[in-house]
């Protein structure tokens, strides 16, 4: 009989118990909810994209591997051709004949570029493809002292973007770079070939000073020189 009422003690202590450890996991639920409320979102970033930077990461992978949510430029439809790129920097190395060109990505969705490259009036050298992620590329054997047009095409399943016609006034007008997509450079003649330049007119310049005095000489010889007329003499009164 004495078990009895103790045992009633312990059940209605255990129920007590019980319920307010449950109104504390509904208060704290309520709190934390209240908190997510009350904070304040994340600001956005912008990802670690430059459209001008050589094998650059597509903007979407840098925000799968990113650890915060971070923000892409904008881009046009895959379903229109590419807008032009922009050209940039043209770099000319004289003593090597060749030029490094770099470019900056258009805000438009890219799988492939290549170069094309004019001189004078002649017909476009096409380069070979580069991948979406390549910035710059070098031209080769380039003629010193030569003038050529370069422009940079983006390609993608939905076509390639413009450039000026060949030998149109699109390419006359061009003087690079510019913030299109072609530009001109001039490759400057070779320290080498501007000495044996100097040399040989120096030597044609001694060799006809030496041709000009050996024909005086010569002519000299032949008539001889010419000589004073004797003077008369006085007659005597």
């Amino acid at each position: 009989m004495l078990g009895s009422p103790c045992l009633l003690w312990l059940l209605a202590l255990t129920f007590s118990l019980v319920a307010r450890s449950q109104l504390l996991t509904l208060q704290d639920f309520k709190e934390e909810e209240e908190d997510e409320t009350l904070r304040p979102p994340l600001p956005a970033v912008l990802c670690d994209y430059d459209s001008c930077r050589h094998m650059q990461v597509p903007c979407k992978e840098l925000q799968r591997a990113a650890p915060r949510a971070c923000l892409c430029p904008g881009l046009s439809s895959p379903a229109q051709p590419p807008y032009p790129p922009r050209l940039g920097e043209v770099h000319v190395v004289a003593e090597t004949g060749s030029a490094l060109v770099h470019w900056c990505a258009p805000s438009s969705p890219v799988h492939q570029y290549w170069l094309l490259l004019w001189e004078g009036s002649g017909a476009a050298q096409k380069g070979p493809p580069l991948n979406s992620t390549a910035r710059r590329a070098e031209l080769k054997r380039l003629k010193p002292g030569g003038t050529y047009v370069v422009c940079v095409v983006a390609a993608n399943g939905a076509g390639e973007s413009s450039v000026p016609e060949a030998g149109g006034e699109g390419l006359d007008g061009v003087s690079g770079p510019t913030f299109g997509p072609c530009g001109r450079l001039a490759v400057p003649p070779r320290s080498l070939t501007l000495v044996h330049t100097a040399v040989g007119v120096g030597t044609v310049l001694a060799l006809l000073t030496c041709s000009a005095l050996v024909w005086h000489f010569c002519l000299r010889e032949r008539w001889g020189c010419p000589h004073r007329a004797a003077s008369l003499p006085t007659a005597g009164l």
